[in-house]
């Protein structure tokens, strides 16, 4: 069974994400939900920002982990995540912001089919 990813990123975001890994190595994402941006995703070095009991692992992204906390996650957890990018700076800490672009979030909400094929999360 093809299993279906809950975040997915655009064509613009895996052009940044392997520019950022040239110029910092490995990567990861975490979407908080509240400091800095809200509840945008904040790309970091990998193991830069340290996950707890309270951030669930939501799949790969271009070879990065993707992770939300788990509050944000009660919210979101029917729909797909795409990882895109939009010119702009936000106020975040956020690896990509001193290039002026900056991540976002678009979403849609899954089909019943499609929530019974969906990746599994782990905490």
């Amino acid at each position: 069974m093809v299993m279906i990813k809950r975040v997915i990123p655009t064509g613009k975001a895996v052009e940044l994400i392997e520019k950022l890994k040239q110029m910092h190595g490995p990567l990861m994402f975490h979407q908080s939900g509240g400091c800095c941006d809200g509840s945008q995703p904040m790309c970091f070095a990998e193991g830069e920002f340290k996950i707890g009991n309270s951030d669930v692992y939501l799949g790969n992204v271009a070879g990065c982990k993707f992770y939300m906390n788990k509050d944000q996650f009660e919210y979101w957890k029917h729909t797909q995540l795409i990882l895109d990018v939009t010119p702009g700076r936000g106020s975040s800490f956020s690896l990509e912001i001193p290039l002026g672009v900056r991540f976002f979030i678009q979403s849609r909400i899954f089909s019943e089919e499609e929530l019974a094929k969906l990746e599994p999360t782990t905490n």
